[in-house]
């Protein structure tokens, strides 16, 4: 048994990568706001890139461990502590059994990710573990963690000894980690119905902030700012569209919504602009109240952050790898 939780926090689910392969039934993907500090936590502790980990949102949980085990704490920067002592961000650190973890508030972003060796269990349902709360499927029992909850951390990889945690010494280098920041600008790809929409709105789009409100959540992010319009009187009478976590909609309100994880996988507003998926993780760690600006770029140039970004999480899984094989050798 991994942990025992003392307090849950705001909002702590487990997430895995995600739930592919049934979007075309109307079954959502799920998985972690922010995918970069997910691979990384689980990357660092030398489980696979898409390994269940813990999601923890604004304020993370008060955990009792109930065995020795290797963790890493990533996203949004927490004062964590263990037993007391600080706990460093981007790097592994140990969890000695009997030893009580506490997440606290976070102080700059918003999504903070646990990932211990070997992985959290949770029951894959469609292949996944990951928890999607409206439905009530995978994670723990569908649902946010609450106290009294004990998580289960899988056997295989699982490393509990001092010489073991030597094995993984790596750390996330700031050069390649997400620039979170509270009022960020996300690059966007214009969306299908651009056109559809008055040259002022989208001079307003390009130009203006539009604030996170608190009705955001896992689904999408409200937006407030400038009434956006398209010239035709699309968004009464549009035909539900694919859309994915990034799509920017804007219902007959004129007010925009971004689409998050946890989007529907269909829907009937207009598509003005689509953040590219290498700018997702700087979404997810704006709190409500945040602002957030949009810059359009290429379909090239988005293909190009996305690569490059998988080039750095891929060079940083060789190395924690090739420290193990120097341990060994």
């Amino acid at each position: 048994m991994g942990f025992e939780i003392i307090q849950p926090g705001l909002l702590s689910t487990l997430q895995d990568e995600g739930r592919y392969g049934y979007r075309k039934y109307g079954v959502i993907s799920s998985g972690p706001m922010d995918h970069f500090a997910h691979r990384s936590a689980n990357i660092l502790v030398g489980n696979s890139a898409g390994a269940c980990a813990l999601e923890m949102t604004l304020l993370g949980p008060s955990m009792l461990a109930k065995e020795d085990m290797i963790a890493a704490l990533c996203g949004a920067e927490t004062d964590a502590e263990l037993d007391g002592i600080r706990v460093p961000m981007w790097r592994p650190f140990v969890i000695p059994k009997g030893s009580k973890l506490n997440v606290h508030y976070a102080v700059k972003g918003c999504r903070a990710y646990l990932a211990v060796s070997g992985g959290f269990k949770a029951l894959p349902i469609m292949g996944s573990q990951s928890t999607y709360l409206r439905a009530g499927l995978g994670g723990y029992k569908g649902r946010a963690l609450q106290a009294g909850d004990r998580l289960g951390v899988c056997e295989p990889q699982r490393l509990s000894t001092s010489e073991g945690f030597k094995r993984f010494q790596g750390e996330v280098s700031t050069y390649i980690r997400p620039h979170y920041e509270d009022n960020p600008i996300l690059r966007v790809v214009w969306g299908n119905e651009a056109a559809h929409f008055t040259a002022e709105s989208r001079s307003r789009f390009a130009e203006q902030s539009f604030r996170v409100t608190p009705q955001s959540d896992r689904m999408g992010y409200r937006l407030a700012g400038s009434q956006l319009n398209p010239v035709d009187g699309l968004a009464q009478g549009m035909v539900s569209e694919a859309v994915t976590p990034g799509t920017i909609q804007v219902p007959s309100s004129g007010q925009l919504i971004l689409l998050m994880a946890d989007c529907q996988t269909t829907g009937g507003y207009p598509r003005i602009a689509h953040v590219i998926t290498a700018d997702l993780p700087l979404a997810a760690q704006v709190k409500p109240g945040g602002t957030l600006r949009f810059r359009a770029i290429s379909h090239q140039e988005a293909q190009e952050q996305l690569l490059r970004q998988a080039m750095n999480l891929r060079l940083l899984e060789v190395g924690v790898q090739a420290r193990v094989r120097n341990q060994h050798g």
